[in-house]
Order: structure tokens, then sequence, then C-alpha cells
């Protein structure tokens, strides 16, 4: 059983950073980082494959920077100028997919984090 362990959430004003990691049992191909406000769906953010490729939301982008250790078997995500659209409840997640697949295919993946909240006041 693949497990994640999440730190790193808080609350801070907008404009802000924050840093998210995610402790993972093992490397898995596909690394992302999800999130979720209140009443709305689960949306993807950033995600890492393997190779070390990335891929991120277009809100994010420019903003927000993931990337890996796998000496550590651990994720992180790098958060910069964070806007109050930017509250939610934040997941790690791993699947053996490739990320262009899960990317579009949410259901697809197993394991996620037990998630860590981040909220951006104004």
């Amino acid at each position: 059983q693949v497990q994640l362990v999440e730190s790193g959430g808080g609350s801070v004003q907008a404009g802000g950073s924050l840093r998210l990691s995610c402790v993972v049992s093992e490397n898995i191909n596909c690394m992302a980082w999800f999130r979720q406000a209140p009443g709305k769906e689960r949306e993807g953010v950033a995600w890492i494959s393997g190779g070390g490729g990335t891929n991120y939301a277009a809100s994010v982008k420019g903003r927000f920077t993931i990337s890996k250790d796998n000496a550590k078997n651990s994720l992180h995500l790098q958060m910069n100028n964070l806007k109050p659209e930017d509250t939610a409840m934040y997941y790690c997640a791993v699947s053996f997919y490739s990320c262009p697949t899960i990317e579009s295919s949410i259901h697809l993946i197993k394991y996620w984090g037990q998630g860590t909240q981040v909220t951006v006041s104004s």
C-alpha cells in the first residue's frame, strides 16, 4: 500500500508564499498536486513525471513550482504570489499511469495524501 504524508499548509495574506511537502513511501511514475475548494470539484494544479517533466494548470502557471527529490521520495509545491482564490485543501497524489493520462482522468488515481489546508486572505 502506497502511503503519502503531507505537510506545509497554513494561512497567509495575498502575495505571500507557502511550500507544501509530501513524503511518499515509494517512487511512482507520476506525482501531482490537486486542490479542492468548498463546493467545488477537485482540480489538478501541477504534475511531474518520472523523467522530471512538469505541467501546470493555467491558473497557477508562473506562480507555483512542483519539484521532487527522488532520494528522499518527496514531492514539493512552492507557491508564490498566492491569491485568495488559491484557498483550498491541497492533496498530493501519485499514479502508476502517466501524467498526461491522469490529467484528464482523475478517477484513475488510487493514492492520495490526507490533505493540507491553504488559506489566503485578502
